[in-house]
């Protein structure tokens, strides 16, 4: 074989290499998308969200404890997952909360239409 291309070869072969370790590599902590996480569930705790949407936002803790532990052994993929998670997670329980207090709130209207309405009807307005 000539020389060059054995060089070339060997230079080749260390791109490559290189390459693939680079793609291997993992992706920095997911500091960023755990403070979003733990902001977002504090946001659904302020919301009543325990009251509302307890299944939701029981499963957004969860998933933010399962993130923290899974970033401290360096797994940063999964602790970016399931931060992603327990954001979503908690954004559903603020959904679900408002939701409900909105349907109380409607509730709560219409049933004071029926009162006066009633009232009116029956001639006892005073």
């Amino acid at each position: 074989m000539h020389p060059s291309f054995a060089q070339f070869r060997h230079l080749l072969a260390c791109t490559v290499l290189a390459c693939v370790l680079g793609a291997c590599a993992t992706l920095p902590p997911p500091t960023s998308e755990l403070a979003d996480a733990r902001q977002a569930v504090s946001r659904a705790t302020d919301l009543d969200a325990d009251q509302y949407a307890s299944q939701p936002l029981a499963s957004a803790r969860d998933a933010l404890g399962r993130a923290q532990a899974a970033m401290a052994e360096g797994r940063n993929d999964a602790a970016r997952a399931l931060a992603n998670a327990a954001s979503a997670d908690a954004d559903l329980a603020i959904a679900l909360s408002a939701k409900a207090k909105t349907s109380a709130e409607l509730a709560q209207r219409r049933s004071e239409v029926r009162e006066l309405r009633d009232r009116f009807e029956g001639g006892n307005i005073r």
